[in-house]
């Protein structure tokens, strides 16, 4: 364990580096704390209000002062910024150019649309930054809205005393999320707008002044214009493709107000270490085996979609059950049926569905493996 600081070790002009994270004192001059530097405990809070500063994002700083370097209770380390490091999200793949670029638009407070097939984890890397970030994550799911006023507020009716209706607005997290940035502007709001394109574009219209410039959303809870404060930043994900039902398609101006970032599934090698990590009492061979078959899926031409992270994830569970500990390929095979087939239209036995071509692909995998294996 790395020892903690004495203050008369600390040089003014050393360049170290630190985390930051928002600082709790509401009325502090200063509105980034850290408690380390260079990966020790230092003898006094780390403070700065430098607004390049990111909550959670490896930061090298100077300092610039000690403040009451004799007192062990009391003064702080003033410092200020020099250079971000780069993101580190973990248990979360990126290509290496795509976070670059995700860090570049979080700097940035710029609007970011997730683009990529089901099962890519898109909601998972949305909720690692906020983790990783330090900010308020704030999940919305715009499937469920028919009408505009739906992102803020839903209407429910109940009884009166005397029996008589009476409808009230119900504020959805969306809306409780942008009351609280205002109250607490030290803090930092990542608002998830999942599934954005299951909206009609109608309702979806409605974000757009809250998406630019403007940064205002109508409340029908007090019927007038909300204001979207500073700290909070818009993070939407979207699926697009002919197997997709229930989408609308977004508009120019819509795409307009987002900095797109397409993202794929995981490369073989990366997939075969998450499923390892997350289940390691199956053996190495049979998520080797589990990740062929899924990424020949994945590239077949003549299917409409694709093969979900959650799919391998989900073969892996059933793998790892006392109940079908040590599986035989013919028993790998059916949970492959089911897990596998079952998310493609058709059925198994029929070659002409995509189910059935999912079904020759798995038979392919595991006879190329029997024959590798003599």
């Amino acid at each position: 364990m790395p020892g903690k600081w004495k203050a008369h070790e600390l040089r003014i002009g050393a360049v170290m580096e630190t985390t930051f994270f928002a600082n709790p004192v509401d009325r502090s001059p200063h509105r980034y704390r850290a408690t380390h530097l260079d990966g020790r405990r230092a003898p006094k809070v780390v403070l700065s209000d430098d607004a390049r500063i990111r909550p959670g994002v490896r930061t090298q700083v100077r300092i610039v002062a000690v403040h009451k370097p004799d007192r062990p209770d009391r003064g702080w380390i003033e410092v200020e910024f020099v250079r971000a490091e780069q993101l580190a999200l973990e248990g979360v793949y990126l290509d290496p150019l795509v976070s670059k670029k995700l860090q570049v638009l979080l700097e940035s407070g710029l609007n970011i649309l997730l683009d990529g097939p089901q099962g890519s984890g898109k909601t998972v890397l949305a909720r690692t930054i906020a983790q990783a970030l330090g900010m308020e994550f704030v999940f919305f799911n715009c499937s469920a809205v028919l009408e505009a006023t739906d992102f803020l507020a839903t209407v429910q009716v109940r009884a009166s005393e005397t029996g008589a209706p009476i409808t009230d607005f119900v504020s959805t997290d969306l809306r409780k999320a942008l009351l609280e940035a205002h109250e607490r502007p030290a803090r930092r709001y990542l608002v998830f707008l999942d599934e954005l394109n299951r909206c009609p574009e109608a309702a979806r219209n409605a974000l757009m002044p809250a998406l630019d410039t403007t940064r205002k959303l109508f409340d029908p809870v007090s019927n007038e214009f909300l204001d979207v404060a500073d700290n909070v930043q818009f993070v939407a994900a979207v699926n697009r493709g002919r197997e997709f039902s229930g989408t609308f398609g977004i508009d120019a101006a819509q795409l307009d107000r987002f900095a797109p970032l397409q993202l794929d599934y995981l490369p073989a090698h990366e997939e075969l270490a998450l499923l390892h990590r997350r289940h390691p009492d199956v053996p190495k061979s049979r998520i080797r085996t589990i990740v062929a078959v899924a990424n020949r899926i994945r590239g077949a031409q003549e299917l409409t979609g694709g093969l979900s992270v959650r799919a391998t994830l989900e073969v892996c569970v059933y793998l790892q059950h006392p109940l079908l500990e040590g599986a035989d390929d013919e028993m790998l095979a059916e949970i492959l049926k089911t897990s596998f087939t079952g998310r493609f239209g058709g059925r198994w036995d029929d070659p002409s569905t995509d189910a059935g071509v999912v079904w020759r692909i798995i038979e392919d995998v595991l006879t190329e493996g029997r024959k590798r294996g003599r």
